[in-house]
């Protein structure tokens, strides 16, 4: 066989192994028929590492598909489906969503599954934890690279802000997390989980003017999905009966 001969090449013409390892196991009955399965196997094993590369570079703390998650427990407001939501159609209209609820009653699950789902369709996503991404922020800043993070975050379609809120911002963490915001705005989609009120936010960034800004941007297209029920932690864990 000639597969080390056609390895070579591949390597040559920068082309995958695949395409050496496929010629020995493709079938076909012309040589016609024989290139183009192996041109399709070819392009449908880019199309999987360009997925498996964007799963990894997100960020997901877990990996969680959408079987398992509890759409009864959610309130959507009105044309918002769950298929809607499986198909990342608001990504399409560059339309935020903000998971608004308890602690432990699934939007970060709700969260990481869309992004899941962004990335299987080719769409860069980058989760993050509102904190640490404050951190990091904060630390490119001093490090003189923010202008680089930022471009890492720019090549995002897709940004998921987790635990927004939990814990309250300084003047330069706000206005940084501000930057990110206006960065997104009706050129990103924004996935925000919190357990605040909006009226509340400003306890969270200490300037009426920055969170009245940061609330525009985010809520001027932006579906808002409820989380009513208690946590589905401490429900499995029995200490609530």
């Amino acid at each position: 066989m000639l597969t080390n001969e056609i390895a070579a090449c591949c390597k040559e013409l920068r082309l995958s192994r695949n395409i050496a390892e496929m010629s020995e196991k493709l079938q076909a009955e012309s040589h016609q028929e024989f290139l183009f399965k192996l041109l399709k196997s070819e392009l449908e094993h880019r199309e999987s590492t360009r997925r498996d590369k964007l799963l990894k570079n997100a960020g997901f703390y877990y990996k969680k598909p959408f079987e398992g998650f509890r759409f009864d427990e959610v309130t959507l407001p009105s044309g918002v489906t769950p298929e809607y939501l499986k198909n990342c159609e608001f990504l399409n209209t560059k339309t935020n969503l903000v998971m608004y609820g308890n602690v432990g009653t699934g939007k970060t699950y709700l969260s990481i599954a869309l992004g899941i789902e962004a990335c299987k369709k080719g769409i860069e996503t980058r989760f993050y934890r509102t904190a640490a991404l404050v951190n990091r922020l904060s630390e490119a800043k001093k490090n003189g690279t923010l202008l680089s993070f930022m471009k890492q975050i720019s090549k995002a379609e897709l940004v998921i802000c987790d635990e927004w809120g939990y814990v309250p911002l300084d003047r330069i963490g706000a206005q940084l997390l501000f930057e990110v915001i206006s960065e997104c705005y009706e050129r990103k989609t924004l996935i925000i989980n919190t357990n605040i009120e909006f009226s509340r936010w400003v306890n969270v960034f200490y300037d009426e003017q920055m969170t009245g800004a940061i609330l525009d941007r985010v809520l001027h297209h932006c579906h808002l999905l409820l989380f009513p029920g208690p946590s589905n932690r401490i429900r499995e864990s029995g200490l609530s009966q």
